[in-house]
């Protein structure tokens, strides 16, 4: 290896590692933040299951009230016809995604006769959807989050473990070469330094 090609050689490998810190910093920044945003999410997963299940008893309860006093045709027939459907607006943050805002779309009530428990009931079982709907979507969140924050981990320990190191070693044999190179330039030119030297005290 020339010294020419080789200087050149080590300050594209010392940018190469410097790229590689300052990755490997950006991504444990980006895994400390996204580390919190999962932890926030784990606490509204938490919340909106609590939600959904008390709204689920709710409805349950309120059914069985319903179907007690009206009877289960009655019942059967204050069923929406339509599906419901839900929108979620997403915004990125640090290349993760998580909800923004989640609208719930419910088919229009039927018009049917009965009690007050089949109109309770009725009510609750909407309220109970959009309660499974919104923990479904935080969840799922919380989920994506999740495996982000695990391929962001894994990419980080790829760098500080494989591709650092690598570099690093790569730079160690470079210079180790470089000062060879330059030992043996200077023992060259010492060497014809005296050899030059001779000549003109014998001549």
């Amino acid at each position: 290896m020339n010294t020419a090609a080789s200087r050149p050689a080590r300050a594209r490998l010392e940018r190469r590692l410097a790229v590689a810190r300052h990755a490997a910093e950006l991504l444990e920044r980006r895994q400390r933040i996204m580390a919190d945003e999962v932890e926030r999410l784990e606490l509204q997963v938490d919340r909106s299951r609590a939600e959904w299940e008390r709204l689920a008893r709710v409805a349950a309860l309120w059914l069985r009230r319903a179907t007690a006093l009206d009877g289960r045709e009655r019942v059967r027939e204050a069923a929406p016809l339509g599906e419901a459907s839900a929108t979620v607006t997403w915004s990125s943050a640090m290349g993760a995604q998580r909800p923004d805002e989640i609208t719930c779309e419910l088919p229009p009530r039927r018009a049917v006769g009965g009690g007050s428990a089949l109109a309770f009931a009725v009510a609750a079982h909407r309220d109970a959807l959009e309660a499974a709907v919104r923990h479904a979507v935080i969840d799922h969140a919380r989920a994506r989050l999740a495996a982000e924050l695990h391929a962001t981990q894994v990419r980080r320990r790829a760098i500080e473990r494989r591709w650092v190191p690598r570099l690093e070693e790569d730079l160690r044999r470079m210079r180790e070469q470089l000062e060879q190179q330059d030992l043996e330039e200077t023992l060259r030119l010492r060497w014809a330094a005296d050899l030059g030297a001779e000549e003109r005290s014998t001549a």
